[in-house]
């Protein structure tokens, strides 16, 4: 299984933590697809807490993190 997590606005009509069938994805870009999430409105991707591209492999076991741009001063 994969684990996904969403944060912040992300999770607005999703929900916050997932788990996949990680035979299912291939790369990241494949969960982002799968949750229809455009690739711009993730600004951070973290694959097992380490920073990532959507564009990286996935394998069964993974954790992958995605938030969006934060605003803020």
């Amino acid at each position: 299984m994969i684990e996904v997590r969403l944060f912040a606005t992300l999770r607005q009509g999703r929900g916050k933590i997932f788990s996949l069938d990680a035979a299912n994805y291939k790369c990241g870009k494949d969960i982002l697809k799968e949750f229809q999430i455009p690739e711009e409105e993730v600004a951070i991707f973290l694959i097992n807490g380490f920073h990532s591209k959507p564009e990286d492999p996935v394998k069964d076991g993974d954790v992958i993190a995605l938030f969006p741009p934060v605003g803020g001063g």
